[in-house]
């Protein structure tokens, strides 16, 4: 089954990764791509969209008084991820944990079992059933112009999208509905809406469109602001028996974990 929905001769915002190989790293590249992607606009969303209400000033500052006073946050999600040139739709589910500055564990379940980390010296992105796992350095990623500027939380969106209040129909009861367009448009992301569930101020789904028409639209339940997180969340070590792919530069040192 294909990790990745994107036309495999269609560039794409991860392309700035250090990806290498043959089907193999690119179903990996592809699958890792929609994650982060999701990932990327969801933190940068979360922590920015008070700064870009128009309506009203009130819920601006009840946004931004939530999500600064939390350090990490939980929840399940489920995924649709439509691939615009083919039709398809991949759903997808599972859970994931974040924790800042910038520590993630993203597990998907369903439809095949895949765990994604970003830790603290590496991201790792393993598949269960191919026992496989892929490495790749944290500096490649946040270096990079998109995961430096929504992973780090930097983003001013009042400069850099367009913000319009979303059609009062598609907000569901206790919800407010934003529309964002980047003022200048990037392969990953040209368009995206965010639901903010208004009983918590927090974000509830977000729904992100790229250059080639494809979406990935992400729904979360269950969300838990500040959840007790052990560091060991954010390790990874491969099962001996798995195969790795170390894409991150190691000149001189072990793999690390």
């Amino acid at each position: 089954m294909s990790r990745g929905l994107g036309p495999a001769k269609q560039p794409d915002a991860a392309s700035e990764l250090p990806f290498r190989g043959g089907n193999a790293c690119r179903k990996a590249r592809n699958s890792m791509k929609y994650r982060l992607v999701a990932l990327i606009a969801l933190f940068t969303l979360a922590l920015a969209v008070p700064a870009l209400a128009a309506d009203p000033a009130e819920l601006a500052g009840r946004i931004q008084k939530k999500y600064a006073s939390i350090a990490a946050f939980s929840a399940e999600f489920s995924q649709a991820i439509k691939n615009a040139a083919s039709g398809d739709v991949e759903q997808r589910s599972g859970s994931f944990v974040f924790k800042k500055p910038m520590l993630v564990r993203w597990e998907t379940v369903k439809p095949e079992k895949e765990l994604l980390i970003v830790g603290k010296d590496a991201v790792w992105d393993y598949f269960e059933e191919d026992k496989e796992a892929y490495r790749y350095s944290v500096d490649e990623i946040i270096n990079s112009k998109t995961m430096l500027r929504f992973l780090t939380g930097k983003a001013n969106l009042t400069e850099d999208f367009v913000v319009v209040a979303g059609k009062a129909d598609e907000a569901g009861p206790g919800q407010a509905v934003l529309q964002l367009a980047p003022r200048e448009p990037e392969p990953g992301l040209v368009m995206a809406k965010v639901w903010i569930d208004l009983s918590t101020d927090m974000i509830a789904r977000i729904y992100i469109q790229d250059f080639y028409a494809n979406t990935n639209d992400l729904t979360l339940k269950g969300l838990v602001a500040n959840p007790k997180l052990a560091d060991n969340l954010f390790v990874f070590t491969p099962p001996k028996d798995a195969k790795v792919h170390d894409n991150a530069p190691i000149k001189g040192r072990e793999l690390k974990q």
